[in-house]
């Protein structure tokens, strides 16, 4: 018997405990975020996308996470006054959390494991670069800050997005609007 994503509990940015049972009807984006990330810049498209979606049943939920080259090192309070103040975030974002290896947290751990193959830009810099450097993600790992996570309205993980894909790239925005009307 496999638990549902809904009852992993997880940590607000102010200590309370959570899980995805607070969003359960809606079409969730869930995104590992880092404030020092070269794709950093994704906060204003992940933004706009909740902004244009919400009224739907649609939310963004960013979890920060420090695992890729120490890009994400404050405290979940600097993450909050950061996300809001330089993006205007209005989008959940969560207390930090380890989306890969040993202390990979549970509610990753069942993403990866439902969608276990992420889409990329086709060519995908990124991936050139991680195999280059001998990082290439190992099979369903979370490759970098970024990765987007589609859910459906029941909580069945629906589709995986590489980091190098923008929040607003069709091949986000279509299924999104696909599960959104289903």
């Amino acid at each position: 018997m496999s638990v549902s994503i809904y009852d992993i509990p997880f940590s607000r940015a102010d200590g309370s405990q959570a899980s995805l049972a607070d969003y359960a009807g809606k079409v969730l984006l869930i995104v590992n975020v880092a404030s020092k990330c070269g794709f950093t810049k994704q906060y204003d498209g992940l933004e706009a996308l909740y902004r244009s979606y919400r009224d739907q049943g649609f939310v963004v939920l960013g979890f920060p996470a420090n695992d890729f080259a120490g890009q994400e090192p404050g405290t979940d309070a600097e993450i909050q006054e950061f996300c809001r103040l330089t993006y205007g975030v209005e989008f959940p974002v969560f207390a930090k959390i380890t989306v890969k290896g040993p202390d990979e947290h549970p509610l990753y751990k069942a993403l990866s494991a439902a969608q276990p193959k992420a889409e990329f830009k086709p060519g995908s810099t990124l991936l050139k670069r991680l195999s280059e450097r001998g990082a290439p993600p190992a099979p369903g790992e979370v490759s970098w800050n970024f990765e987007k996570f589609l859910v459906d309205r029941r909580g069945a993980p629906a589709a995986r997005f590489g980091s190098d894909v923008e929040p607003q790239d069709e091949a986000v925005v279509g299924p999104l609007r696909a599960l959104l009307t289903a």
